[in-house]
């Protein structure tokens, strides 16, 4: 106890210095070492949080959990359309509120990277840029294009006046310490030729004269003009980055991919957290790396129509903090231990002298020296499929496959990148609400348009988005068929995305939608037509608008070509005279909301009865507690859902994974959006789908789990710093590791669901006892745990009664039930 308590108050003096620094503003320079903030070289540690994927009532929260995970700074794009959705129209309301969210990152003490763009991609509906840019004359995005850098420039320097009028950069006392402009140019810059290199030394040039008093940086922008600062992006920065343009210019890794977004139709890819942390002590010594930032450390949620192409609504839920802000272990923790094991030897990295040398064919030493006689060293093992042991200054240490071992003081490993001695965490999802019974629903058909009923016409087929404009997912296009006789018919239907649902005479007869990387696709179906006028509609569906890319304004959607083939007769109707609907009848009389749910008579739901394009409605009270909810809507098929009138996303739950699961099931429902009882929650269904199978769930860490070996480090909290009595530190250190188990706030250490000190089988995601086992493991371990929200259990023959198996390797593993 007097370890941890001793940990904890050197913890809490380094905190408050950084929240004393963090606040405190000032001259923000940079040299090619590392930024310089008052005088002070800095290695900083940031984490992108995007404030409009998240609510205001989460962001103290988010901030906090973040610091406590040992970062400096918040890193944040600024959102365009959300901020400016028409021409000098600004928005900084709610989630939009980007003032209110980078001044609680200064109240809780950390700096601040503020990405303006004002391109910025992110997943993010048409890369951040407001869609009224599309219809401006003459507009090329991203080029020496005059009317787009009028735009651009008009909405940087907006934001950049409301910083600084709110006195928010570094050199006003702010938090701001670096700035972005544009965002991974240099991925389509040939396609622009010639107007490619002038727009970058003019945004360059133009961020520059904005005078915030804080660098500039560019991403993915090799070339960036001085004084802007180029930086990486990307998951190896280590081994991909051409490092700084200049000699006088740090090395910054603007993304560090803490996971792969995930996309409709795809399997969520793991980016693992010994991975992170190994490319992170890699840039930091290879590249002399001295700016990371996590993206991204929280993902949050695509609210409303907000994701772009393809993206599905959760974002970046294998983040360290995940979608609801609940911390993801081992991520969070294996980070918090390497943050802090670079922070006990981050004055030596910094202003010492770097020198490295061969420890093997694969191995190699990175030390730093100083000439108060401090040193640190990193020993690197870049063997992915063997350890290594290795001769360092007298000394062995055994190295595992591709792995960094930090020496903040040359002997001691505090920290190895291969090894995770921090708790994994399980993630349960409980229905508080299920809305199963038919007398909770109500529905509503939406209405099929016919040509006559249609106010715009063509005699060829719009493109999608400039017909839109974004107001909507959904266009139909109508044509009346003239037939002189009963038929069935082959109707041909050429689609450039993303998906089409085709009805004759108001009744689907066929539908089709493309992927990310496909996103054309052809529907070919038999059609039944009558004797007369037919009613052909095809609803054409975006999921999102493009985000990438050279030349968006040039992009199109929607449907191509149709023809019809009837007895070998070939006739072409992509000439023919069209009618169009843009949006949904629903969405016109926003029965999402309280009042436009007035505005249509509901019909009572009929279990037996399930048709495409129906609204549904129900009303639930809010759970109690204050666990995350999710809406489970397994049981539906594609659309959008409401609460209170507030979008939480599209969903497309029939879009299945290669191993034939939905890609999302579960909805963020922020507690922020929901009143205490009678919530409104309205889904407006595309195929059908069952909402008796619909619940509200809360979201809770409802198990933890320790694995460890006597090879892994102790934990970092052995760790402090004395200078009473001495005129230099000293580091002092248990060598013991241990399991520290904690459960979430307000939840307790109620049971040990398993215990072995031995030989134990697989890990936290799978095990079983081995041929050796302490058989008062489990004793031990309850003894130590139960009832408490946290506890910690040393790796000792000692502790567990003796060697239960001597000459093996002995394991720890113990998974605990929190409640």
């Amino acid at each position: 106890m007097v370890v941890g308590w001793r940990w904890w108050w050197w913890f809490g003096l380094v905190a408050a210095a950084a929240a004393v620094c963090g606040v405190s503003g000032g001259d923000v320079t940079y040299d090619g070492r590392s930024l310089i903030i008052n005088g002070q070289r800095k290695l900083l540690f940031s984490g992108s949080i995007h404030y409009p994927r998240s609510t205001p009532d989460m962001w103290h929260s988010l901030i906090s959990k973040s610091k406590q995970g040992g970062l400096d700074a918040i890193d944040t794009y600024v959102f365009w359309n959300l901020h400016e959705p028409e021409p000098g129209q600004y928005d900084f309301s709610g989630r939009r509120d980007i003032v209110r969210f980078i001044k609680e990152v200064q109240a809780q003490g950390l700096y601040v990277c503020l990405r303006i763009g004002p391109f910025i991609e992110a997943e993010w509906s048409y890369g951040g840029l407001p869609f009224w840019l599309h219809d401006v004359p003459g507009i090329v995005f991203r080029s020496d294009n005059e009317p787009f850098k009028y735009y651009m420039q008009n909405f940087t320097t907006k934001i950049v006046n409301m910083m600084k009028s709110e006195k928010l950069f570094a050199s006003q006392g702010g938090p701001i310490i670096l700035s972005q402009i544009e965002n991974e140019y240099q991925n389509v810059e040939k396609a622009f030729h010639e107007t490619g290199p002038p727009y970058v030394r003019w945004a360059a040039s133009m961020a520059a004269g904005l005078e915030t008093g804080v660098p500039w940086v560019m991403c993915k922008q090799d070339d960036a003009p001085d004084p802007v600062i180029n930086a990486c992006n990307g998951m190896r920065c280590a081994e991909t980055f051409v490092g700084p343009n200049s000699p006088n210019k740090p090395a910054i890794w603007t993304e560090n991919w803490t996971h792969f977004y995930d996309i409709y139709g795809n399997i969520t890819k793991i980016r693992s957290p010994e991975d992170i942390a190994y490319q992170v002590a890699l840039f930091i010594v290879k590249m002399n790396g001295s700016f990371i930032n996590y993206y991204m450390y929280h993902g949050g949620t695509n609210f409303g129509r907000n994701a772009s192409a393809f993206i599905i609504t959760s974002y970046y839920d294998q983040a360290p903090l995940d979608e609801y802000g609940l911390i993801r272990q081992p991520k969070w923790g294996h980070l918090q231990e390497l943050h802090a094991a670079v922070k006990l030897c981050s004055e030596t990295l910094l202003n010492g002298v770097q020198s490295n040398f061969s420890l093997g064919v694969l191995q190699e030493a990175y030390v730093y020296t100083r000439e108060n006689g401090e040193c640190a060293a990193f020993l690197l093992n870049r063997d992915g499929g063997h350890g290594a042991n290795i001769q360092f200054r007298n000394r062995t240490y055994q190295l595992p496959p591709k792995s960094i071992s930090i020496l903040p003081d040359c002997r001691t490993v505090a920290f190895n990148t291969a090894k995770v001695s921090t708790q994994f965490g399980t993630r349960t999802r409980q229905p508080a609400v299920k809305l199963d019974k038919t007398e909770m629903w109500e529905k509503w058909n939406e209405i099929i348009p016919i040509f006559d009923n249609t106010s715009i016409r063509s005699n060829s087929l719009l493109e999608q988005m400039n017909t839109t404009k974004d107001s909507s997912d959904y266009l139909w296009y109508i044509v009346s068929y003239q037939q002189t006789e009963e038929s069935k018919s082959e109707i041909t239907v050429n689609s450039r995305g993303h998906l089409l649902r085709a009805f004759v005479n108001g009744v689907q007869i066929g539908s089709g939608h493309g992927f990310f990387r496909n996103q054309g696709f052809t529907v070919k179906t038999t059609i039944p037509l009558i004797s007369g006028v037919n009613d052909i509609s095809l609803l054409s569906v975006m999921v999102g608008l493009p985000d990438s890319g050279a030349h968006m304004e040039r992009r199109a959607s929607g449907v191509q070509s149709v023809s019809i083939q009837e007895n070998q007769v070939f006739k072409n109707l992509t000439i023919s005279s069209w009618g169009y609907q843009v949006g949904l009848f629903g969405e016109k009389l926003q029965l999402y909301t309280e009042e436009g749910t007035n505005k249509a008579i509901w019909c009572n739901l009929n279990s037996s009865s399930s048709q495409p394009l129906t609204w549904y409605k129900s009303k639930f009270d809010a759970p109690g507690g204050n666990d995350p909810l999710t809406l489970n809507l397994g049981s539906m098929g594609k659309g959008e859902a409401w609460v209170n009138g507030q979008s939480i996303g599209r969903y497309w739950i029939s879009f299945h994974n290669p191993d034939g699961s939905p890609s999302q099931i579960w909805y963020h429902v922020p507690r922020s959006f929901l009143k205490p009882k009678d919530n409104l929650l309205v889904l407006f269904e595309e195929e059908g789908g069952n909402p008796t199978g619909i619940s509200v769930d809360t979201v809770s860490i409802t198990k933890v789990c320790g694995h460890i070996t006597d090879s892994n480090p102790p934990p970092l909290i052995s760790w402090k710093r004395e200078t009473l009595s001495r005129n230099t530190s000293e580091i002092h250190h248990e060598r013991r590791p241990k399991i520290h188990l904690h459960c979430p706030p307000k939840k307790y250490i109620s049971k040990i669901l398993f215990a072995s000190f031995g030989s134990p089988f697989g890990d936290c995601e799978s095990y079983a006892l081995g041929k050796c086992h302490s058989t008062n493991s489990t004793a031990i371990v309850e003894k130590a745990c139960l009832g408490k929200k946290k506890c910690s259990v040393p790796w000792s023959n000692k502790r567990f009664g003796g060697d239960p198996c001597p000459g093996t390797r002995k394991d720890l593993l113990i998974e605990a039930q929190c409640q």
